[in-house]
């Protein structure tokens, strides 16, 4: 296949490497790493929403540590609390900054930074789900999520963006019926990361 997006080789040789450098303990992320990265070599353009059936996507959770909570949008085609996230566009520069750019378009807070280790930012967790991003008349396609954890200053005012039907800080201990099991595991994540 043919790169139609100029900036394809760098993302795609970032997101190869973030997954290859990333080892989480787990083994059943373990695996998602490694189904990931066969996907990766088997699409070049395995980042973008024109690839079907999957494509990678990059998401974060927002959170302000200091005050024990985590910011979710209520999804309008899901109809679900998420973390902020989204399709990897042309000129993201890496996964990493794909999702700190949906975090910081769908929160409305412009200095969030994603939790580093050695200085570099880091998955928090993987989660493969099915969606239709293409439409809801269209066949259901594997979203191959790369999920980050996103610092929000302390105090932090979220703004809601035209992409959310609501847009809500939660108490780490107090999230909304509407989320799933992978939201769960992320807030929790994050709050073991950041605590």
């Amino acid at each position: 296949m043919t790169s139609t997006h100029p900036d394809t080789p760098a993302l795609h040789a970032d997101a190869v490497r973030t997954l290859t450098d990333w080892r989480p303990a787990e083994q059943e992320q373990d695996q998602l790493r490694r189904d990931y990265l066969a996907h990766l070599d088997e699409q070049p353009e395995g980042l973008y929403r024109a690839c079907l059936p999957a494509h990678i996507t990059a998401s974060a959770a927002v959170v302000d540590p200091a005050a024990g909570r985590v910011l979710l949008t209520l999804h309008p085609k899901v109809g679900m609390w998420l973390q902020m996230g989204g399709h990897c566009e042309p000129g993201d520069p890496s996964l990493a900054a794909a999702a700190l750019r949906e975090a910081v378009e769908e929160s409305g807070i412009p200095d969030l930074t994603l939790l580093t280790a050695d200085g570099v930012p880091v998955p928090a967790k993987l989660d493969r789900h099915q969606v239709r991003c293409t439409g809801k008349d269209r066949p259901e396609n594997t979203h191959l999520d790369v999920q980050y954890i996103a610092l929000a200053p302390a105090g932090a005012q979220a703004l809601i963006s035209e992409e959310s039907l609501d847009l809500r800080w939660f108490d780490y201990d107090h999230l909304p019926e509407l989320t799933d099991h992978s939201v769960r595991d992320l807030v929790a994540r994050a709050r073991q990361l950041t605590g």
